[in-house]
């Protein structure tokens, strides 16, 4: 089993007066996390699964004595998708006011539901974890530095989610599924998202325009919906954990690109899988934009395990000079540029150099990424 990067804060955590919840698309291994918490914990525990319409009706509308029958003795209370029990959020802040002894741990596989109904209750009462596809650091933890790198082709075509990590041989299938059955599953459970085609089809267009800049008119004008519809949706993806979104910078230049945004994938093979496109990198013409998105959906893992501070964004001017990625910490600016081929030259335009004197500036390829990736190696 491969250890995941927030096992052990999560374990430290434990009995410390919060709510754990940790957000994550489906079939990230959110289950199998809890249960191995469980099984570290050191106490007695009580797996309940959101998904079991038994277990919904009981804690749909429980009340303090019907939650400490339920939990009994157990001390340690795992609630698996969350989001699908109606007013979950009050009833955790129910079990979390009157059984103080109890520890409570809910996974949701949408933001958007879980977040939504349990924020308020637990305002003060809850720390938020979210969990990924398997980070670079999992992976070589598990199978080792030479391997890892090794399979940096293979990640960049199929990604790393735990089942087709686990199963080589299988990854297409097991794509194809993840895609087609469970990648839309929560957002088309919502009132009043009918067009199922219009996700699979804004997904295409955003695989299609990977690493470039994301215009919602054009969307707009290419799907044949108003661009408030573009926004809304485009909304619902992040929050299901599809794409995520990284905005330009723009404060010092006039000529800067003010109001631009990329969107990037989780996960290479999820993009890939919508494109139907599975092609060996060497015969491949988005080589680059896979590197990118490869990259850059890593380090937000990185920052997220590792809760790290600062802002991200990439930089554009209307004369077409770029950045590909930059993080603002500390009133510095870190400026990244990706390359896979290591032979070929990068430079900071003048123009950010100048506006941004205090900045740092890396090349990063495939011959010195690990270090991007928060590997520590010889």
């Amino acid at each position: 089993m491969i250890k995941r990067d927030i096992e052990n804060s999560i374990l430290e955590r434990l009995f410390m007066g919060k709510v754990l919840l940790i957000f994550g698309p489906r079939q990230v291994g959110k289950t199998t996390l809890i249960k191995k918490i469980g099984e570290l914990s050191g106490v007695s525990y009580l797996y309940l699964n959101g998904d079991e319409p038994d277990i919904r009706s009981e804690l749909k509308n429980a009340s303090s004595g019907l939650l400490k029958n339920l939990f009994g003795k157990h001390q340690l209370i795992l609630i698996d998708e969350a989001q699908r029990i109606e007013n979950i959020g009050l009833t955790i802040k129910l079990a979390f006011d009157t059984l103080p002894n109890v520890q409570i741990i809910a996974t949701g596989s949408s933001s958007f539901e879980l977040a939504n109904v349990a924020n308020e209750p637990l305002t003060g009462r809850k720390i938020e974890y979210h969990l990924f596809p398997f980070s670079i650091t999992e992976l070589i933890e598990a199978n080792g530095l030479l391997n890892e790198k090794r399979l940096l082709s293979q990640r960049l075509i199929y990604g790393s989610y735990p089942d087709v990590v686990n199963n080589p041989g299988e990854e297409i299938q097991l794509l194809n599924q993840l895609t087609n059955s469970y990648l839309y599953k929560d957002l088309f459970a919502l009132d009043g998202i009918k067009k199922n085609s219009l996700f699979e089809n804004l997904a295409k267009a955003l695989a299609l325009q990977l690493g470039q800049e994301v215009s919602y008119s054009e969307l707009s004008k290419l799907l044949g919906v108003d661009k408030n519809t573009i926004e809304k949706y485009l909304n619902l993806m992040e929050q299901a954990f599809i794409i995520f979104r990284l905005p330009a910078l723009n404060r010092n230049v006039r000529n800067e690109i003010k109001k631009g945004k990329k969107y990037y994938f989780y996960d290479n093979g999820v993009r890939n899988s919508i494109l139907a496109d599975f092609n060996s990198l060497e015969l491949r013409t988005d080589k680059g934009s896979l590197w990118e998105n490869y990259l850059i959906s890593e380090r937000w893992k990185t920052y997220s395990y590792q809760a790290l501070y600062g802002h991200r964004y990439f930089w554009r001017t209307t004369q077409q000079q770029e950045i590909d990625y930059i993080e603002e910490r500390d009133a510095k600016m870190y400026a990244f540029e990706f390359k896979w081929d290591s032979s070929k030259k990068a430079r900071i335009p003048l123009t950010f150099s100048n506006a941004y004197p205090n900045h740092e500036f890396e090349f990063v390829h495939s011959d010195n990424y690990l270090k991007f990736l928060g590997v520590e190696y010889n």
